[in-house]
């Protein structure tokens, strides 16, 4: 069994981002299948992959990719697990992917299209379907602009919900990029793999390009994609240290609020020429107490 893995962001971005012909006809493909619509130029904004992330909470391993009517996509391979919420993730890049264009001087209607791609190995979309596309629509299913107009969608692969099982000739174009995805690293040595390498063109590029990195480049890929989640897990870890210090301060702080409404009332009760004693009954509390309160 060889190293590759297709679900390393690493190795995704190189596969599909490198600045070469191969690498761009593969994205081609892979934004055709997906996309469900022909794409027939597409240029990488962002070809280069980080070098130094760590200190960097998200490091930049999608691809940002232009069309020629400018329509951008940005799309990722989304592997880890983290806590921080993958819903609310997506959504955020989308928002920042539409709020990115220029629009000083220009109308509203000469925004272009955004769309965020992101492949994923759970499942989240309490449905069967393993591609989602989500819009701007009320609860009725209402769009808010015509289909048209629409400017921003989210589309999500859920690639948890292939049946694998399924038999490569029922299996679509979709499924079939997806299997491969899951199961490159097992090579030649799988009977599906084996055929669609043989028989079909989309797979055979992808084949090339993974073939195309050597053992030790595999070994660095795999190197860098541990040290990235190491370093998101200690971030993960950094946050979740601060939000329970900032509960234990608040509660502090509730605490302390709470006692000093006491000490007021108790001063008030004493104004009033309340005794200690009877205080201490009424507030079920000490005499000793009431004295380290007032202090």
């Amino acid at each position: 069994m060889r190293s590759a893995n297709l679900l390393n962001e690493f190795a995704f971005k190189y596969v599909f981002g490198e600045d070469c012909k191969e690498a761009n006809d593969a994205l081609k493909s892979l934004l055709t299948v997906f996309l469900e619509r022909k794409v027939n130029h597409v240029v990488v904004k962002n070809s280069e992959i980080v070098k130094d992330f760590s200190k960097m909470k998200s490091p930049r391993l999608d691809l940002l990719v232009e069309f020629d009517d400018q329509t951008t996509v940005d799309l990722e391979m989304q592997l880890r697990q983290t806590k921080d919420n993958l819903p609310i993730r997506f959504s955020y890049y989308l928002a920042r992917l539409h709020g990115s264009q220029e629009l000083e001087g220009k109308y509203y209607g000469e925004l272009k299209e955004t769309i965020v791609l992101v492949f994923f190995n759970v499942n989240l979309i309490d449905n069967h379907r393993m591609c989602n596309t989500f819009t701007l629509r009320n609860e009725e299913g209402l769009s808010f602009v015509e289909e048209s107009q629409d400017r921003m969608k989210l589309r999500t692969i859920e690639m948890a919900k292939l049946d694998i099982n399924k038999p490569l000739e029922d299996m679509n174009e979709q499924e079939k990029m997806i299997y491969y995805f899951l199961n490159c690293h097992k090579g030649m040595e799988d009977s599906k793999i084996k055929v669609m390498i043989a028989s079909d063109g989309v797979i055979q590029m992808l084949e090339k390009r993974v073939e195309t990195i050597s053992d030790d480049g595999w070994k660095k890929i795999i190197e860098d994609f541990q040290k990235l989640h190491e370093n998101e897990e200690r971030m993960e870890l950094q946050l979740e240290i601060e939000e329970a210090n900032k509960q234990v301060e608040d509660a502090n702080k509730q605490v302390e609020q709470k006692n000093q409404e006491i000490k007021q009332m108790i001063q008030l009760m004493l104004t009033n020429g309340m005794s200690l004693e009877f205080i201490s009954k009424s507030l079920s509390k000490s005499e000793d107490e009431i004295r380290d309160l007032l202090r």
